[in-house]
């Protein structure tokens, strides 16, 4: 027995003709069913990645807003500050600075610094100096770095402190002062924060108002947003490939099972392959195992009959071979015209006997294939049997015996077959109760209706068939024939020839006792009604 069995690479089946493209791909054998079950969940939870890109928009979104933030909080700012009293300005610029956590500077007409308020009170926030942060900081900015890259966002201007702080130092100043109104602008802090300033006009002196703030709670909340939706899809992606992964064990496993049988089969290395049936499954491929269970069981046994019937016409067409040669060797030997007579007449009958026994062959041979194309009509078993009665009583194919046709009731007796080989089995049946009958025996076929099904009755008056002998009659080359019948006159095959047609017509055929108690056989047709198959 072949332990294992490589599953076949080069009879997987190609593309459907004109397939191209992804058409190809996904009915093409290129690559296995699990590969493609992996890939398919992947790409769909690819595609729900790359909404990580799109979380960009939203830190657009966030700095818009803060942006208006920063506008009115300047605007605010130096509203508050032009009004407030001279002496006040200083203490109330600090006390802004710190309440807002901005860098609040004023610029007098002339650019200079005049107030500071990191200057005027402790510093609100510090910016952060990237080279003492954490490693797991580094890494966050350099992901920062890899999504900029691959979105393609505009570069910001890194965030200096101007050499000398002035006002021309500060180019939202200038644009602020040339305009009258506020200008915001973005740039980025040495660890890529965002450092938003925001410059308005302070009073009607001419001097300006510059407010500074760093926004790190931005950065940070865009990567908390692209981590935990990064954490989402990546559970999301190991639980659909687990899940991938058990549904191809569970569909593609049975299949390689099913393939490796199939295999087996194919090559014929194991004679009694078992394939499984798959019971607990009652899916599709629970469904394909067990058919291709009973396809192989089927195979199996046909491939058996075949044999056996191989084996019982080699050993069929042996005997009387072996007769004819004795009878043509014997003939050169003997000088006698008598007995050289005789031994020509044991030639010829053997020869007839080969050619009828040939002829029986080739018939029982391609019954099946002939019967599998044939296309079924109504056929009216009544009219066939008395026609096929009236035919052998003019052709005197009857002998001596009395051979009647009767029907039974007046309801139609219409079965869907083949009539040819119809009128083949009632044919076989009829010699095989003439040969039985005795001189001047009867013989009676009766056909009848009972419900939805169609009988057909041949009963003579021969000696009858054995209860344990009543199936092997059916069998191929069953040699069991009346005493004073000369030997080779029939093949065997008469009855086996009429059981398989009537088993391609879905009916049976059986051998009783005849039912008044006489001797005799009784033969049964049982056909399905035309109105069942219709």
């Amino acid at each position: 027995m072949a332990l294992a069995t490589p599953l076949p690479k080069a009879d997987l089946e190609p593309s459907p003709p004109g397939t191209t493209g992804w058409r190809a791909w996904l009915s093409g054998g290129r690559f296995s069913l699990t590969t493609r079950i992996l890939l398919f969940n992947v790409i769909a939870l690819g595609l729900f990645a790359v909404s990580l890109f799109y979380l960009d928009s939203y830190r657009r979104q966030l700095l818009g807003e803060r942006f208006l933030r920063a506008r009115s909080e300047v605007e605010i700012a130096a509203d508050a500050l032009a009004t407030a009293r001279p002496s006040d300005r200083d203490a109330q610029l600090a006390a802004i600075g710190v309440r807002q956590q901005l860098r609040l500077r004023v610029y007098n007409r002339q650019g200079k610094l005049v107030a500071d308020s990191f200057v005027l009170a402790a510093p609100s926030f510090t910016l952060a100096d990237p080279t003492h942060e954490p490693v797991l900081m580094k890494l966050a900015r350099g992901i920062d770095r890899g999504m900029d890259f691959v979105l393609g966002t505009p570069r910001i201007a890194a965030y200096r402190e101007p050499a000398k702080d002035v006002a021309g130092g500060w180019p939202e100043i200038a644009d602020s002062r040339a305009g009258g109104h506020t200008e915001v602008r973005l740039r980025s802090a040495p660890d890529r924060t965002p450092v938003i300033t925001a410059a308005t006009p302070l009073g009607r002196n001419g001097a300006t108002l510059l407010a500074l703030q760093n926004a790190p709670d931005i950065t940070q909340n865009v990567r908390d947003a692209r981590q935990t939706l990064a954490f989402i899809v990546g559970g999301a992606l190991a639980v659909s490939i687990l899940l991938s992964l058990f549904l191809a064990r569970t569909i593609v496993q049975p299949l390689r099972v099913l393939v490796r049988a199939a295999v087996r089969v194919r090559l014929g290395r194991d004679r009694a392959v078992v394939v499984p049936r798959l019971p607990d499954r009652g899916d599709e491929i629970g469904l394909l195992a067990r058919a291709i269970s009973d396809m192989s069981a089927a195979l199996r046994e046909r491939i058996d009959a075949v044999e056996r019937f191989a084996a019982d016409v080699a050993h069929e067409i042996k005997n009387p071979l072996a007769s004819l040669r004795s009878a043509l060797e014997s003939l050169e030997k003997v000088e006698d015209p008598k007995l050289r007579r005789q031994l020509a007449d044991i030639a010829a009958h053997d020869v007839r006997r080969l050619d009828r026994l040939v002829t029986e062959i080739a018939d029982a041979s391609r019954i099946d294939a002939e019967l599998s194309r044939a296309t079924f009509e109504p056929v009216d078993l009544a009219a066939l049997a008395e026609a096929l009665v009236g035919g052998r009583q003019a052709r005197g194919d009857n002998g001596d015996c009395r051979v009647m046709c009767l029907h039974g009731g007046g309801w139609p007796t219409t079965v869907a077959g083949d009539a040819a080989r119809l009128e083949r089995v009632f044919e076989n049946l009829l010699d095989n109760a003439v040969s039985f009958s005795p001189p001047g025996g009867a013989v009676s076929v009766t056909i009848r209706r009972e419900d939805e099904r169609v009988i057909a009755e041949v009963v003579d008056d021969g000696p009858g068939i054995p209860a344990e002998a009543r199936e092997r009659v059916f069998e191929r080359f069953h040699s069991l024939r009346p005493a004073n019948e000369a030997f080779g006159s029939h093949s065997g095959l008469g009855l086996a020839i009429a059981r398989t047609i009537v088993a391609a017509h879905d009916g049976t055929l059986a051998a009783h006792d005849r039912e008044d108690g006489r001797k005799g056989a009784r033969l049964v047709v049982d056909l399905p009604a035309m109105e069942d198959i219709a």
